[in-house]
């Protein structure tokens, strides 16, 4: 290499060299303009990041609170109800008997000779009756009463003797019962039509 061109080298490198310095120093002054700039800006969108995160944190706590709060309420109610109907099974497992016990009053009544037994037979019958009524037991009514599905399965259809009689229950073969408002045994009835 000439002497020549090394000189040429050696110029083109300090002029590289007095770039990169100038250079350097031009980009952070800009950068430095723009960082002010850039810095509110920067700080406006954490914040808005932050007001965002905040409000959704804040749905997700309200939808929770409302969510166990639903929840307590309910088992509230399913337990209120276990206390209130919890015997349900059992009551209506005796139910057969009570129907035993009206049958037998019923046929003793038909016999001067068991008197005596018909009236133990009808003070165990209404002490025991007592003790459902004391637990929500009610017998449901059906005796000249319109026929209304909820309370009542009609089983026969038998012509009416009067026509005020049409659509009313005329005989009720087996008793329906109600627990604490809830139906727990249809009334079999015969409806006039």
């Amino acid at each position: 290499m000439s002497e020549k061109e090394m000189n040429n080298e050696l110029e083109n490198e300090k002029i590289d060299e007095t770039n990169n310095i100038a250079e350097p120093a031009q980009e952070q002054a800009a950068t430095e303009e723009t960082t002010e700039l850039t810095g509110e800006e920067l700080l406006q969108k954490q914040l808005d990041e932050a007001n965002e995160k905040v409000a959704s944190l804040e749905d997700k706590y309200l939808r929770q609170v409302a969510e166990f709060d639903n929840y307590r309420k309910r088992t509230i109610k399913e337990k209120a109800e276990l206390i209130k109907n919890g015997g349900e099974k059992a009551i209506e497992s005796i139910l057969p008997v009570l129907d035993d016990f009206e049958r037998a009053i019923q046929n003793m009544s038909k016999d001067e000779s068991a008197a005596d037994m018909l009236t133990g037979v009808e003070l165990i019958y209404n002490k025991f009756i007592g003790i459902l009524k004391q637990n929500g037991l009610q017998k449901i009514e059906t005796e000249g009463k319109d026929f209304d599905t909820d309370y009542h399965e009609a089983i026969a259809m038998i012509p009416a003797p009067e026509e005020s009689l049409k659509g009313k229950v005329l005989d009720c073969v087996q008793t329906g019962y109600i627990l604490n408002d809830k139906v727990i045994r249809h009334a079999k009835v015969a409806v006039g039509e």
